[in-house]
């Protein structure tokens, strides 16, 4: 049940059987993990063998349906109480993703939902909640598909003729979510319209998730692409006609404020300066209307070791930084282009809101 639009994809699964693609090795070898348990799942998340905001809660709620698929009680207390355990020490694997802690919520308040309906019998709950998992995997596909037309039609509005050259960070296509992409979702679409001269990435040190993940990603695909520096961005600007830049988001605030992959925000310093359009590519699902602003998102900090194996010095490693919605041109999502220059964001998280 991968995604079958893609020649990437991360995650396999079958009813009872999940496989992903630990993005670790990529590009040097293509080797798989099984998921058998919720600590598989846990450890795959948190050691980064599987990473994107999207994929990261699709591979948790679908490790949860491999759980229930191989449990035998009819004890509906039970059930429920195994679902709210597993989906909370899902949560803990990367704080600063909010996709996961979204779906978590959503599933949870299914599960007491069918937990107090009297209709429902232990079996029913068990395969209405892997119904809710595999119906969210396929979605997302779908999902990116929307966001990444919306996305392709905001950038081209300005530009009716002629190819683009577009700038992302990070890795946010099939190998990030159950497929196609968010950002790199976009630059899909564009070159599927024949539109895109070039898609410029960073390196996206330390993990290099750029280099690894996003050059194999659009090599594999034959999609036009260059690699840059993560220092190279602002040169980049000055030297080469960027026509946008698009970025991926691991939460986004109610006042726009964007987490994604450290090195976004200089590129949206960058951006602003050299007057190039900075869209942020991301399903409704990865917006916290919670948090009312990016002061309030919790930044995961990983260990010095994955800068430097060579020197022995201190070191900061935050994965990910803070853009302010200052700097960002508008918001991309599944529902349509919103820019901050109007009342269309505020319009649109109100309706979040209410969800």
């Amino acid at each position: 049940m991968a995604d079958q639009g893609a020649k990437c994809s991360a995650i396999f699964y079958e009813r009872g059987s999940l496989r992903i693609l630990d993005q670790l090795s990529l590009p040097e070898k293509t080797e798989m993990i099984q998921i058998r348990t919720i600590d598989d799942a846990w450890n795959a998340i948190n050691k980064m063998q599987v990473r994107g905001a999207p994929a990261i809660a699709i591979v948790g709620v679908l490790s949860v349906a491999v759980l229930l698929e191989r449990m035998e009680t009819e004890e509906k207390a039970e059930i429920h109480r195994e679902i709210v355990r597993a989906l909370d020490h899902l949560v803990t694997s990367r704080p600063t993703a909010v996709n996961m802690k979204n779906a978590a919520e959503e599933f949870k308040a299914l599960s007491s939902s069918l937990l107090n309906d009297v209709d429902t019998n232990g079996t029913s709950h068990r395969q209405k909640i892997i119904e809710a998992a595999e119906d969210m995997y396929r979605r997302d596909v779908e999902t990116n598909k929307s966001l990444a037309r919306f996305g392709a039609e905001y950038i081209l509005r300005a530009i009716p003729a002629g190819k683009v050259n577009v700038l992302t960070v990070c890795n946010t296509g099939s190998l990030a979510t159950a497929g196609y992409g968010t950002a790199l979702g976009v630059i899909r679409k564009l070159h599927e319209e024949n539109r895109l001269e070039t898609a410029y990435f960073t390196e996206t040190r330390p993990y290099n998730q750029g280099e690894r993940l996003t050059a194999y990603e659009l090599a594999t695909e034959g999609i036009p692409s260059m690699m840059i520096c993560d220092n190279m961005v602002s040169f980049l600007m000055k030297k080469k006609q960027i026509h946008a830049v698009v970025v991926g988001a691991d939460r986004v605030t109610s006042n726009g404020d964007t987490a994604n992959k450290i090195g976004t925000y200089q590129a949206a310093i960058a951006a602003k300066y050299h007057k190039v359009p900075f869209l942020v590519a991301c399903p409704s699902t990865t917006i916290d209307v919670r948090k009312s602003s990016g002061d309030e998102i919790p930044i995961e900090e990983r260990a010095a070791s994955e800068v430097s194996k060579r020197i022995r010095t201190p070191c900061w490693n935050p994965a990910f930084d803070v853009t302010p919605n200052e700097l960002v041109t508008a918001i991309v999502t599944e529902r349509g282009a919103f820019e901050f220059k109007s009342n269309e964001w505020k319009q649109f998280v109100a309706t979040c809101e209410g969800k």
